[in-house]
């Protein structure tokens, strides 16, 4: 349980977007150098490690996890199994210096002199107690910090026949764990977890949560003042140096802003790619919503005038899958 980010809004919607004029002006594009982030690596298991907490240090869905190994997403791992893990997310927009998280993404990016610096899969609120967007700047820096907590989580607290907490002092069961970042004009933050398999996921209060391994690097590059830019982006395309033409696509859970084709053609012809890309792979990259950067290059130029008509989603095949120990 988190502090909730209820300073703004109601519980439904989270705290409201602020105003263009009062973000930065450059959050739209991402610099051509930082197309995307991450790719594709072995990992050895470690003991206590499952599909879940692997996927949640990599920021990478279960269910795609288990169909590039060719499991069940409810398998057990065994100490030593070898994973492939492809983890190649595009960069939602830019920043000359800062924080950039995008919520249906859930990653968080920290750019320094334009470039990014770092970028980390995050935990985020739940559908019902929503993240808010908008333009912040961290207000705070704290370690072992004093969870106090709000009026609103000490009643569903009580609804749910728990104990009812007002505050938790740092330790094994302060759920903000050892670091907290706090948002200018909100009871939310950015911080660390003592659940590390929550992360890539939405169950919190509002409040941003880092990897346990992640967040001492976070919180020691962060500065009082910088800004934090939260935005809602489930549908992002980019062109890569070498001509490639990618596609990620997630889930619209928050339900404000369904990634379709009619979407995704408005994005390619504002970004001149419309003649690049190959339908029928970015159909069905729309379809998956796998969460993962895609290549959906045309192999030949295509018709720059416009987008083809919607397609009936097309039925994919499960990828078969074979349990492992």
């Amino acid at each position: 349980m988190l502090a909730a980010c209820r300073a703004h809004g109601t519980a439904a919607e989270g705290p409201p977007e602020r105003p263009a004029e009062e973000r930065p002006a450059a959050a739209a594009a991402a610099a051509p150098a930082d197309v995307a982030v991450g790719g594709g690596l072995e990992y050895e298991v470690r003991a206590g490690e499952s599909l879940t907490s692997v996927s949640a240090r990599f920021g990478v869905e279960v269910s795609a996890l288990a169909s590039s190994n060719g499991l069940a997403p409810e398998v057990w791992l065994r100490v030593g199994q070898r994973l492939r893990i492809d983890n190649l997310h595009l960069v939602p927009g830019w920043l000359e210096r800062g924080i950039l998280i995008n919520v249906p993404q859930r990653m968080l990016f920290l750019f320094r002199d334009g470039r990014v610096a770092g970028a980390f899969p995050v935990g985020l609120g739940r559908p019902d107690w929503p993240t808010g967007l908008g333009h912040y700047r961290i207000a705070s820096r704290v370690r072992d910090k004093t969870w106090i907590v709000p009026p609103s989580i000490q009643e569903e607290m009580r609804a749910a026949g728990k104990p009812v907490l007002t505050e938790v002092p740092p330790g094994p069961d302060n759920p903000l764990g050892g670091y907290w970042l706090g948002l200018e004009g909100v009871a939310c933050g950015i911080h660390g977890t003592i659940a590390p398999a929550s992360v890539y996921r939405f169950r919190s209060h509002g409040c941003i949560r880092v990897h346990p391994d992640d967040i001492a690097a976070l919180f020691a590059q962060a500065e009082v003042g910088e800004p934090v830019e939260l935005v809602y982006r489930p549908l992002l395309l980019a062109a890569t140096a070498e001509g490639r033409v990618l596609l990620e696509v997630h889930r619209d859970v928050y339900g404000s802003a369904e990634p379709t084709e009619q979407a995704l053609c408005a994005q390619a012809s504002a970004a001149g790619l419309l003649a690049r890309l190959d339908w029928t792979r970015a159909a069905e990259t729309i379809a998956a919503a796998e969460g993962l950067a895609r290549d959906v290059t045309a192999s030949a130029p295509g018709d720059a005038s416009g987008c083809p008509a919607p397609q009936a989603p097309r039925k994919l095949e499960p990828r078969s899958q074979a349990g492992s120990g």
